[in-house]
């Protein structure tokens, strides 16, 4: 039996349907992906500024200090007070140090908040080491309560044996905090956030 043009258009037409569908949910499926791929190369490589997540101390500390400077900043939509509790410090590379910031909430009603982070240099953030720090999860403040919150790191030693960071003095941990609430970058530029403070 002879197929009509009409029976081989819809064919046609049905076909290619079909390969649109399939063309955005393969889109769709790669949106979704691309997300922890994509956080799992700036951990990977220290892009944009990510730092690393260790779970114990460095076992090498080298007779030589790095000055670490650090940046607190406030997404327009939350109304806290948040600063470092000291603006730098000078370990030795490799030596595990706490620091502190705090975070004041100055709204008349609890509030969550999450921080995101990032190193100046870039070249320096693989190298920066972080066992403890509140950005790993969220912060919730109730109305004026001030949290001290405390970040543990160190800068690995192998920092010093690279050419692009051997010559690194200075570098700077920022954070930024958001309203919780929706999928957050774990990493981001200060100018992202209005950030107009000169880095050091």
């Amino acid at each position: 039996m002879a197929v009509t043009g009409g029976e081989n258009r819809k064919t046609k037409d049905r076909t290619v349907a079909l390969a649109c569908l399939a063309f955005v949910g393969a889109a769709v499926g790669m949106s979704f992906a691309a997300v922890p791929f994509y956080r799992l190369y700036c951990q990977l490589t220290g892009y944009n500024g990510t730092t690393q997540r260790v779970e114990q101390a460095s076992s090498v500390i080298l007779d030589r200090k790095v000055n670490v400077t650090f940046d607190a900043n406030v997404s327009s939509g939350l109304n806290w007070d948040f600063k470092p509790m000291q603006p730098s410090i000078s370990p030795r590379i490799g030596e595990t140090v706490e620091v502190k910031y705090t975070a004041t909430n100055r709204s008349p009603y609890p509030v969550k908040g999450q921080a995101v982070f990032n190193v100046t240099p870039m070249e320096a953030a693989v190298y920066f080491n972080k066992i403890e720090c509140f950005c790993f999860t969220e912060t919730e403040l109730k109305p004026g309560e001030t949290l001290e919150m405390p970040v543990v790191f160190y800068v690995d030693p192998e920092i010093a044996g690279h050419t692009e960071t051997k010559n690194i003095g200075t570098i700077t941990l920022s954070y930024t905090f958001y309203p919780h609430g929706g999928e957050k970058p774990v990493a981001g530029l200060p100018e992202e956030a209005g950030q107009t403070k000169p880095k050091l």
